[in-house]
């Protein structure tokens, strides 16, 4: 049996307004759509990893209401494990307010976590054994980080190659750069952790080397249509992006396509660059699709973009 790929998330129900700008504070637009589906980064991510080709777990909290009946009709026509999606009666299963300029395909997201957020560190101990038989374990801070940094733990413990998705920013402890075995903040992220700016190459070259000083073994750093840039002890290196020109409609989910696609191929044995090349085709091909999950690009899709 192959070893699957564990991600610890939350599931949101995305409600995704576009227009032709952003409001301003105060201002009310009239919206040319709406569009409600599902949603939530982790879950994100392992419907990309899923789509992507890899045995695929899920662990989360959803509420037992409409939205999370939504969650697992989707993980069961995916064919994504739930065995660790568990159901909980005194919150409501999380959502997600997107707005979405129609003129750049840029975004504005408010997440409320919802049930996800009752997940506690003894709930990792609890899917100790899901997250043992993996071959790697993806973890984003939607989750409360207590139980982040439990659930990478139990992985590093264990021998399970860890990634962790540093969205949304927040203060970390300094064991949880320890414990990372892959790093991948965006330009906005690393340069809130690091507190310095990330707009160039060379900035995300010193933002880097000081995520690695904590502790990291190999910072990633996604600079959106720039590309990624690729640090360790060994490898110093700008990957650039897949020009999807007027294809592009929106970019929500797709740091999410990116965190999963790179999972997915660091799993199958690919060296770290073509991983990270593999990573930023899927996120390439997620932006030219409406919605977060809905999005998610196939591995035949992946690998004809690769090859093109």
């Amino acid at each position: 049996m192959t070893k699957p790929i564990s991600i610890l998330g939350i599931f949101v129900a995305d409600l995704t307004f576009r227009s032709d700008r952003m409001p301003r504070q105060g201002e009310t637009l009239i919206g040319n759509a709406f569009k409600f589906g599902p949603g939530g980064k982790g879950s994100n991510q392992a419907v990309a990893t899923r789509r992507a080709g890899a045995e695929t777990r899920f662990i989360t909290k959803i509420g037992q209401d409409d939205f999370g009946e939504m969650a697992l009709k989707m993980y069961a026509d995916e064919g994504i494990d739930s065995s660790y999606v568990w159901r909980i009666p005194e919150k409501a299963t999380g959502a997600a307010a997107i707005l979405v300029d129609d003129a750049t395909g840029d975004n504005a997201i408010i997440v409320v976590p919802g049930a996800a957020d009752a997940l506690r560190p003894e709930d990792m101990d609890a899917a100790e054994q899901g997250i043992v038989e993996s071959i790697a374990f993806l973890a984003s801070l939607e989750v409360p980080i207590p139980t982040m940094q439990r659930g990478l733990e139990i992985a590093k413990q264990n021998g399970v190659t860890t990634i962790l998705n540093p969205a949304p920013a927040a203060e970390l402890p300094d064991a949880v750069y320890q414990l990372s075995d892959y790093f991948t903040p965006n330009e906005t992220e690393a340069a809130m952790l690091t507190g310095m700016p990330v707009a160039t190459e060379e900035q995300a070259e010193v933002a880097a080397i000081r995520l690695l000083q904590r502790g990291v073994q190999t910072v990633i750093i996604t600079l959106g249509e720039k590309g990624a840039y690729v640090c360790n002890s060994e490898v110093r290196q700008s990957i650039p992006s897949f020009d999807m020109g007027d294809r592009v409609v929106e970019t929500t989910g797709a740091g999410d396509a990116f965190n999963g696609g790179f999972v997915r191929a660091l799993a199958e044995g690919q060296p770290l660059i073509e991983a990270v090349r593999f990573g930023s085709a899927t996120a390439a091909l997620s932006v030219t699709g409406y919605g977060t999950a809905p999005s998610m690009p196939t591995e035949k899709e992946i690998r004809a973009l690769l090859a093109s």
